[in-house]
C-alpha cells in the first residue's frame, strides 16, 4: 500500500521537474509570465519570471524575445540592454544530504530529549544555473543597428527565438 504511494509521489515530481517555463503575459504583478515597466519615452525594464527556479539561459532568452516584440511594437529597429540583472537560485549542492536534529524539554518533574535524523535524495540532476527571473533594461533604435554586443536587431531576434523557443516539439 505504501509503495505504490511512493511511486506517484516520485512520478508527480519528476514530471513538475520536467515541464518547461510557459511564455505568457504575467497575470498580476509578481506572478510567472512576462512584464514590462515603462521608465522614459524610450527606455523600459524588461522582466521575465518563472513560477519556480528555471533554466537561467532559457530565462534570459525569454526577456530578450519580450524586448524584441516591444521594439517592433513600438516600431522601431533595434534595441540596446543597459543593464542585465538575473535573480539566481544557488544549485551548488545537488547531492544527498543528511540531516540532524536534537531537542529537548522539562515538564515538571519529568525530563525528555529526542533526537531526529532526516534524508534528502534528490530526484533529477540540474543541467546548469537556476534562476527565478531576468530583468533587463533596454533602449529602443531606429535605423542601421550599433555594431555591440549590447545591440539586437529586433526583428531578426525576435524570428530566431520564437523558432528556437516556441515552436511545436
Amino acid at each position: 500500500m505504501f509503495r505504490p504511494l511512493i511511486l506517484i509521489a516520485a512520478l508527480a515530481a519528476i514530471a513538475g521537474c520536467a515541464s518547461a517555463p510557459a511564455y505568457a503575459p504575467a497575470a498580476t504583478q509578481g506572478a510567472a509570465g512576462y512584464s514590462e515597466t515603462q521608465i522614459e519615452t524610450n527606455r523600459y525594464f524588461v522582466t521575465y519570471r518563472a513560477a519556480g527556479a528555471g533554466d537561467a539561459a532559457l530565462i534570459q532568452d525569454f526577456a530578450l524575445l519580450r524586448a524584441a516584440e516591444l521594439t517592433v511594437q513600438a516600431g522601431r529597429d533595434w534595441f540596446w540592454v543597459d543593464r542585465r540583472t538575473l535573480d539566481e537560485q544557488d544549485s551548488s549542492r545537488s547531492g544527498p544530504s543528511i540531516g540532524v536534529g536534537i531537542g529537548g524539554g522539562n515538564w515538571g518533574r519529568h525530563t525528555g530529549v529526542s533526537v531526529g535524523v532526516g534524508m534528502n535524495f534528490p530526484i533529477g540532476g540540474q543541467s546548469g544555473p537556476r534562476a527565478r527571473s531576468a530583468t533587463l533594461e533596454v533602449r529602443f533604435g531606429e535605423g542601421v543597428k550599433p555594431d555591440d554586443p549590447n545591440a539586437y536587431d529586433a526583428h531578426a531576434l525576435s524570428a530566431n527565438l520564437r523558432a528556437r523557443l516556441l515552436a511545436p516539439r
